[in-house]
């Protein structure tokens, strides 16, 4: 999941929005020196990551990219499912998208000075251009992929990549809901965060 997803399904505090996005962030990062909070959003991130990654209806999307584009097929999904999260928003949240994003920009922004300095770049970005708004039309989930793609230093084909989805575009903003109610449950429930600070 991306960024937009990940903040949903963290808590509404800053070290639980700093460490729900810290995982894409924490590569050479000694975790273990995080405050017990952190340390549990970022857990609460990969238990997401890894529900997403190995469930079925998203493994077979993955499966129908092209072979050139096969290997970046998650990223692509990443951004897909923010826009298809504010697509279906109003059954997944009570309160105003552009609220949420508010209330998350400025949660994030309370714990800018303890991120990493690539993070503190990025959700610096992020709030300043306000990024979880772009994913709302499919020229700004576009944009998102191919401003990523522009990094990526080997010779690749990502480029474009949202052509693969749009075929089976209908289909699967249709599909959506069942799969991240069935995420969010399992986070509710069985999340590290949710173990952790609903049993103490």
């Amino acid at each position: 999941m991306n960024y937009l997803a990940h903040l949903f399904l963290a808590r509404p505090t800053p070290d639980s929005c700093f460490g729900n996005l810290l995982g894409d962030f924490q590569k050479g990062l000694d975790t273990t020196s995080l405050p017990v909070p952190v340390y549990i959003a970022l857990r609460n991130h990969m238990a997401v990551d890894k529900f997403t990654d190995s469930h079925p209806w998203v493994r077979d999307i993955k499966k129908t990219f092209s072979p050139e584009r096969r290997r970046f097929a998650g990223i692509t999904l990443d951004v897909l499912f923010d826009h298809f999260l504010i697509c279906h928003w109003k059954q997944f949240s009570r309160q105003p998208f552009d609220d949420f994003c508010a209330d998350r920009y400025r949660l994030l922004g309370q714990r800018n000075g303890q991120m990493p300095p690539r993070m503190q770049q990025v959700t610096g970005s992020m709030i300043n251009n306000r990024w979880l708004d772009v994913y709302a039309s499919l020229d700004g989930v576009s944009m998102a992929l191919n401003r990523t793609a522009s990094r990526i230093r080997f010779k690749h084909r990502f480029e474009n990549s949202l052509e693969e989805i749009l075929p089976v575009y209908d289909t699967l903003l249709a599909d959506f809901p069942a799969f991240f109610e069935a995420l969010r449950k399992h986070i509710k429930e069985k999340g590290p965060e949710a173990l952790h600070f609903d049993n103490v």
